[in-house]
């Protein structure tokens, strides 16, 4: 099997060297507009070949489309049009319901998995593939039934090739759910590096008495505007929806040390604490 992945990052890069890895596919083509992406990819053994549009959908049996949601809503439909009905197309963005919306009446909708792998970083580009990245994490795949048989058949193949386990679910509950686990977590992560940015003006500080749980809350504010901006642009009703709920949380903590109520500050925290029985199930 060929395959071309549009979007020659962490994403695109850690899948192609997986797929490599367990002889899912021969030859990989590469499709990119950033050349030096291409050029490493190429160095890395993640690529084969570079391609332009037309000729890695040509010769591939699998179009997989890498790259942020709003360029994914946009070229997507594009891809479509350029496929047989021998072929596949699958993406990996972190929105579902603009992406599936936009091609909702395609002709060629049914050559179209919606797919999310639940993992990612906050580093980017090839240098950052790793090809384990996927390993006992949720492949989330939306809409089957609007999907042609061989090409869900496929994509589910693909999803246990990266040893992922599949879970289905409507392109909507997957926007809810993700707002709640991965996007309001990266805006908490932002907010507070600004807040921690604004406040201590002496970078050294920061450095010097950082710990290891500062770090791991922080790690996402590391992550690029190029990826998240459109996520939070895609997902933006269920992401305030979320949002709005973890500033009256916030709020909460706020009024309790104000009003020197520790016994109601202790109330939150245990509250908070049954997220443990559920992370570590």
């Amino acid at each position: 099997m060929k395959i071309s992945i549009i979007g020659v990052g962490l994403i695109g890069g850690s899948i192609a060297l997986k797929l490599k890895q367990k002889g899912i596919t021969e030859y990989i083509y590469g499709i990119d507009n950033n050349s030096i992406h291409l050029e490493e990819g190429l160095d890395l053994n993640i690529i084969d070949e570079k391609a332009n549009l037309e000729d890695g959908i040509k010769n591939s049996d699998l179009i997989i489309l890498a790259i942020p949601v709003d360029t994914t809503r946009t070229l997507l439909p594009k891809v479509l049009d350029l496929v047989s009905d021998n072929q596949t197309v699958m993406d990996c963005g972190s929105t579902k319901s603009g992406i599936v919306e936009m091609v909702r009446n395609h002709p060629k909708r049914s050559r179209y998995v919606a797919f999310h792998p639940m993992w990612g970083t906050e580093n980017n580009g090839p240098k950052s593939a790793i090809a384990e990245s996927f390993s006992g994490k949720a492949g989330v795949i939306c809409n089957k039934e609007e999907s042609a048989k061989d090409a869900f058949t496929l994509v589910e193949k693909i999803v246990y090739a990266l040893d992922m386990h599949p879970i289905y679910m409507n392109a909507k509950d997957h926007d809810i759910h993700t707002a709640y686990i991965s996007h309001i977590s990266h805006i908490t992560s932002y907010a507070l590096a600004n807040t921690v940015l604004e406040k201590e003006r002496e970078e050294e500080t920061i450095f010097q008495l950082a710990s290891s749980g500062f770090s791991s809350t922080v790690r996402l504010a590391k992550s690029h505007p190029e990826m998240w901006v459109p996520i939070f642009k895609q997902n933006k009703e269920n992401v305030l929806d979320v949002l709005n709920e973890h500033i009256s949380q916030l709020r909460k903590f706020k009024s309790a040390l104000e009003k020197e109520n520790y016994e109601y500050l202790g109330e939150l925290i245990s509250n908070a604490n049954k997220i443990r029985e559920i992370l570590d199930k």
